[in-house]
């Protein structure tokens, strides 16, 4: 019998941030910058901690927990509680979350050394923490759908952090209502498994698939698990950033660059992988589903990659990879690898968070400047975030025996053994993505670490005033390294961007580490069955990729990035010349970004106008309430013509009343006399 794990023991992993984030929000002036950040960090390597503690257990002594911390309502037979869901996929996910978090918190020491907002930014990131940890960890619908909303809501505050910035208000609202798109799909899948299944547990939920597998959707021959499992998707696209609901991402890079780390590696953009993945007894019946799930992320794998190529901003470049790789996760979630997408989100979590930070600590080296074509030859400047960029590139680009390598790797065979009808268009997506992912990876690693000194040739830009850069250091002209707040956590994260994919891909993909947590029909989908069967261990993995498509693929993308931008950077010129209607296209983001405003947002405003002015001024206001008052007004203005006042007025209003009357009810008996 599995041990059972410590409730008190998991309550601390979300409630040690949520307290760290109430002191430092409501008592941040109290408390000063150093209590702040001092509370915050402490919440959150508590927290790690006990994560820490948690998955030993679960992975060592298979310890699992599945209860109810707190019921708080019951509706209509529907208990509203407060419960936790622990098992491998969880206490993976609790780990992840609270070591970014906590390597981000003690980054942001460094990076928002002097900015107006220090403790209501650690405030943010500690409430930020807390609510992902309370989604991960929810055993029912209910609470998921409470973390959903936190992290939406704390992500609207976190890339408006700078809300005097107008790019940074347009980005955090546009990333609100994109996200509310997908949340209403949604609720729409958890309003259709409530009605359905009677429950928002989620067990009692997976009980009750098969049911819901036999069941048509009222009025319609589609399947209702297919239904449920789209909307539910749908929610997953607004929150992971999936085409068509992806154009939020690339503008939450205006939020400060911690946030950009936590949100793009371990955090919100996560959470759709990690709910389809906890929903996979739901999206294993239906075929129909995991095919649409299929196209969706192969879409987003190979077109996303695309616009990572021409950026030149050095933080969009690494939000373009993020929306990329996780089209990559939503791949292998599509051909029913689950645990190879959260593999992938776990090694990802790791190299994306340090791609980030270093990219943050390249700003800081630049004084605030984060255009690519300014920098060059800073290695010799900024060694510790150079050599942390190079490791973490090299994991994003699947080089092997780094962590990248085992989950991407994975992903391109999980698909090429699918048998789904999407699957070949995407084994072309995810096998094309090496290529441009390695091109767009090392184009910025070159053009920044390596080459000519651009800056030199260019003025720094002046100090500002927080409303457009992070924070205001005086400097000389010379890049310089970051302090070791920084570059501490830079070689915390490269350490697991080389070393976790090598140790845990056995266990976690082809041991039982995430048994009981996800569900696979190998019958109907056999993808991990044949993986497991040509897997021989990480290092003959790894071996035997040197023969492999992917790796020079990958190594193809490395030689021409370095020919086009070190050796020969006519080429990339003379090709930007004669492609210039191509430029043109993936400047303007395949125009989605003009679709929504001046298609879907004018259309919605049309209607709006048309309902307000015709529906409300015209209909309501100006029939009914005011039409109303109109003709009251009318019959009023008559009958005051009729009361005069008179005495002799009324007397004879009354005889002929009198008269009429008696007119009327004899009639018939004078008519019968006459006849």
């Amino acid at each position: 019998m599995a041990a059972t794990l410590s409730q008190n023991l998991l309550l601390a992993v979300p409630l040690a941030p949520l307290v760290g984030a109430l002191v430092a929000g409501l008592a941040g002036k109290a408390v000063g910058r150093r209590g702040a950040h001092t509370v915050t960090i402490l919440g959150v390597l508590i927290s790690f901690i006990c994560s820490a503690l948690v998955l030993k257990a679960v992975a060592m002594d298979g310890a699992r927990f599945a209860g109810t911390i707190y019921e708080w309502a019951v509706v209509g037979g529907l208990k509203m509680e407060v419960g936790f869901l622990v098992d491998g996929l969880t206490a993976m996910m609790m780990c992840v979350v609270t070591f970014v978090s906590l390597m981000v918190h003690v980054y942001t020491i460094g990076y928002m050394e002097e900015d107006p907002g220090y403790q209501r930014f650690f405030s943010y990131i500690s409430l930020f923490t807390f609510s992902m940890l309370m989604l991960v960890m929810s055993n029912n619908f209910l609470q998921l759908f409470f973390g959903w909303e936190a992290v939406g809501l704390v992500s609207y505050l976190l890339i408006g952090f700078w809300f005097k910035k107008p790019s940074a208000v347009f980005a955090n609202m546009k990333a609100f209502l994109v996200n509310r798109v997908g949340d209403f799909g949604f609720i729409l899948g958890i309003g259709l498994i409530v009605a359905y299944a009677g429950t928002l547990d989620y067990a009692e939920a997976f009980a009750k698939a098969p049911q819901l597998a036999a069941m048509s959707f009222p009025g319609q021959d589609w399947m209702l698990i297919t239904v449920i499992c789209i909307c539910l998707f749908i929610g997953a696209m607004g929150k992971s950033a999936q085409f068509p609901l992806h154009v939020w991402l690339p503008d939450s890079m205006e939020g400060p660059t911690p946030i950009s780390a936590l949100i793009h590696a371990a955090t919100m953009v996560t959470a759709g992988i990690f709910m389809v993945a906890r929903m996979s007894p739901l999206f294993e019946l239906s075929d129909t589903a995991l095919n649409f799930v299929l196209v969706i992320g192969s879409i987003t794998a190979l077109f996303m990659g695309f616009l990572g190529i021409i950026q030149n901003d050095i933080k969009r470049v690494v939000a373009y990879s993020t929306l990329s790789q996780l089209g990559y996760m939503t791949v292998a979630l599509g051909v029913s690898a689950y645990s190879v997408a959260v593999f992938h989100l776990m090694t990802h979590a790791f190299f994306k968070a340090l791609l980030f930070l270093a990219a943050g600590s390249v700003i800081i080296g630049m004084h605030h400047d984060q255009d690519i074509r300014n920098m060059g030859g800073l290695r010799k400047y900024m060694p510790i975030t150079w050599i942390t960029s190079l490791l973490g590139s090299l994991a994003l680009i699947g080089t092997p025996l780094f962590a990248g390598f085992y989950s991407k790797d994975s992903i391109i065979e999980a698909v090429h053994a699918s048998h789904l009808p999407a699957a070949g268009f995407a084994l072309f997506a995810v096998t094309a993505g090496v290529f441009v992912t390695a091109f767009y990876s090392f184009r910025m690693y070159f053009l920044v670490f390596h080459g000519e000194e651009r800056f030199r040739h260019k003025p720094f830009p002046p100090e500002d005033d927080h409303a457009h850069d992070d924070h205001g250091h005086g400097h000389d002209a010379t890049p310089h390294e970051s302090p070791w707040v920084v570059t501490g956590p830079l070689l915390l994260l490269a350490l697991p961007s080389v070393v976790i994919g090598f140790m845990t891909i056995g266990p976690m993909l082809y041991g039982d580490f995430f048994a009981g947590a996800i569900f696979v029909d190998a019958a109907r989908h056999p993808a991990m069955a044949e993986l497991a069967e040509e897997f021989h261990g990480a290092a003959a993995m790894a071996m035997h990729a040197f023969t492999t498509a992917p790796f020079w693929l990958a190594l193809a993308g490395v030689v021409t990035a370095w020919v086009f931008y070190l050796k020969a950077p006519q080429i990339p010129a003379a090709l930007d010349r004669s492609l210039k209607p191509l430029r043109t296209v993936l400047e303007n983001k395949y125009y989605m970004d003009w679709f929504n405003e001046n298609v879907l947002a004018a259309g919605a405003r049309l209607v709006g106008t048309g309902l307000w002015k015709g529906g409300d001024v015209g209909l309501i206001d100006g029939a009914i309430v005011n039409g109303s008052a109109k003709t009251v007004g009318m019959l009023a203005g008559v009958l005051r013509r009729v009361q005069t006042g008179h005495l002799y007025w009324y007397a004879l209003v009354m005889l002929l009343g009198i008269f009429g009357f008696m007119t009327w009810r004899l009639w018939p008996f004078f008519g019968g006399l006459a006849g």
